[in-house]
């Protein structure tokens, strides 16, 4: 499961609509994922989990002004749940839906306050030390990473940072890797085994196209040439999944997406709850199920969506049985079926997805005896003989290779990212010996400058056309601030008061070591 958020925090304002990301994340898949995690053990269930959780996730979830940022998210829900309980007091199926949501958010802000103190990375960290979810890194910002070959030391920075950062947050360092974008060039590897991580997770072509070939496909990790270990995506189960259309979140009694109250109802009743400036928004609160193709929608029922996911929790677990027994029968070697998500599929798009990974646990530890939930590190240990093999280049992205990321959209700004890119090294090398305090902070912000331009979120935006406005300025404003910081550095005089400001907005990476670029 990767757990990603692009770094957004806006002090300079008081309300940012692209915040909104992360609290929508925490509501609806972070919380309700620590509830799953804490019910299975609490009640003794056997179950084991991987997640990433990058490095600019854990920043925001650990940052002071988000966490009271997103409490008065909560609040404002809560008070518009008020009113619906007014407004649909004559409208049964909306009047139940009314207190299902005041419900929900009120445990909510119960469990983000008094349960978990505001502190999530904390209580993601205590599952780890418990045994039961491994916890990976990723990227320090989340760049794409083939298409810095041109700057080793920028590859390096990217791995070593989030290292650092991973280290701070849970205490050990990680064993394993979500390469940002499942994005993996020959020779990769290297910068892993420099950094110490055991493994990392490619999508199925990688393997496929690998030299020799995998001789178990993806369905056994492999060595690659410089010892950590690559481990290949599933497709079957992924499709499962992943598909609106073939997979489970298409079903027609869940809820649906894209209809909210903050577009359904009339301006001026939602206007509190919307942007400052008027413009609607997501407001959290659905009343609709997918019902169908078409625009007309029936009311959402939140126990028969439950039944829903149970079922196709236990429909997902037959059909693993099977494949693993029939992979059993045919493979040299005790396969494995990983199947990597995004995590917010799991109840940010799929509103029931923390319900249906829930009952599969539950019925994975009880209801059969073939397969096992295991993590890649703990296969690894039980297997530490595999096979060699060169992987081929590879993403997940759309066709499988860079396309997403490089192209008539976005490829304007990866001059710029080279041109930053070699000043800081060069930067790096001429300050590597200076310990005064002002420059050492200026390099620390000129590398965070260079890493939050570099996250491969503003340029995937571009290729999607998802807030592309957002995702231009957030590259051109770093890219300026580092030019502008490079430009002091250059000429031996550093303006504290706009460092101080830099500072202040981009405060990811509190304790970053930028001689990594050396």
């Amino acid at each position: 499961m990767h757990a990603h958020l692009p770094f957004v925090r806006h002090p300079e304002h008081e309300e940012f609509l692209e915040e909104d990301w992360l609290y929508e994340a925490i509501t609806e898949t972070y919380l309700p994922l620590l509830e799953m995690m804490d019910g299975l053990s609490r009640e003794g269930i056997y179950w084991r989990l991987t997640m990433s959780m990058t490095p600019p996730l854990c920043a925001m979830l650990r940052d002071p002004l988000l966490q009271s940022r997103y409490v008065r998210t909560l609040n404002k829900q809560l008070a518009l749940c008020e009113l619906e309980l007014q407004r649909t007091k004559y409208d049964p199926p909306q009047l139940a839906l009314a207190h299902y949501y005041k419900d929900l958010f009120s445990k909510r802000k119960w469990q983000f306050e008094e349960c978990y103190h505001r502190d999530l990375v904390s209580a993601f960290r205590r599952h780890q030390d418990a045994g039961n979810l491994e916890i990976i890194t990723c990227g320090a910002t989340h760049g794409y990473l083939p298409l810095m070959q041109e700057h080793p030391q920028a590859i390096r920075a990217q791995i070593q940072i989030a290292k650092d950062h991973y280290r701070e947050c849970f205490g050990r360092d990680p064993r394993g890797i979500w390469l940002p974008e499942c994005a993996y060039f020959p020779g990769l590897e290297s910068f892993l085994r420099e950094a110490e991580i055991r493994w990392f997770v490619l999508d199925t072509h990688a393997l496929l196209h690998s030299r020799p070939g995998a001789q178990c496909g993806p369905y056994a990790p492999v060595f690659t040439p410089e010892g950590p270990a690559a481990f290949a995506r599933d497709t079957e189960s992924g499709h499962q999944v992943w598909s609106a259309q073939q997979g489970y979140p298409g079903d027609p009694w869940y809820r649906e997406f894209y209809r909210d109250l903050g577009y359904d109802l009339p301006l001026d009743y939602v206007r509190p709850f919307i942007q400052p400036n008027g413009e609607r928004k997501f407001t959290g609160i659905k009343y609709h199920r997918i019902t169908g193709k078409s625009d007309w929608k029936e009311w959402y029922v939140p126990s028969i969506a439950r039944e829903r996911a149970a079922e196709h929790a236990g429909n997902f677990l037959f059909n693993r049985t099977k494949q693993v027994e029939h992979l059993s029968a045919h493979l040299p070697q005790t396969p494995i079926v990983l199947s990597p998500y995004d995590a917010e599929l799991f109840g940010h798009w799929w509103y029931e997805g923390p319900q249906f990974l829930d009952f599969f646990f539950r019925k994975c530890a009880c209801d059969q005896d073939v397969i096992q939930t295991i993590t890649p590190s703990e296969y690894l240990g039980k297997f530490p003989t595999l096979q060699v093999v060169e992987p081929g280049a590879s993403s997940w992205g759309a066709n499988g290779f860079y396309e997403v990321w490089v192209g008539p959209s976005n490829h304007w700004i990866y001059p710029h990212l080279h041109k930053a890119a070699d000043d800081m090294i060069r930067l790096a090398a001429r300050y590597r010996d200076n310990t005064h305090p002002l420059y050492e902070r200026a390099m620390a912000q000129l590398a965070r400058e260079l890493l939050l331009a570099q996250s491969s979120d503003w340029a995937f935006i571009m290729k999607t056309g998802t807030t592309v406005p957002y995702a231009v300025k957030r590259t051109k404003d770093h890219i300026l601030r580092f030019r502008r910081l490079a430009e002091q550095l250059e000429n031996g005089w550093v303006d504290e008061t706009f460092l101080s400001l830099l500072e202040s907005r981009d405060n990811i990476f509190p304790h970053l070591h930028w001689r990594h670029y050396l």
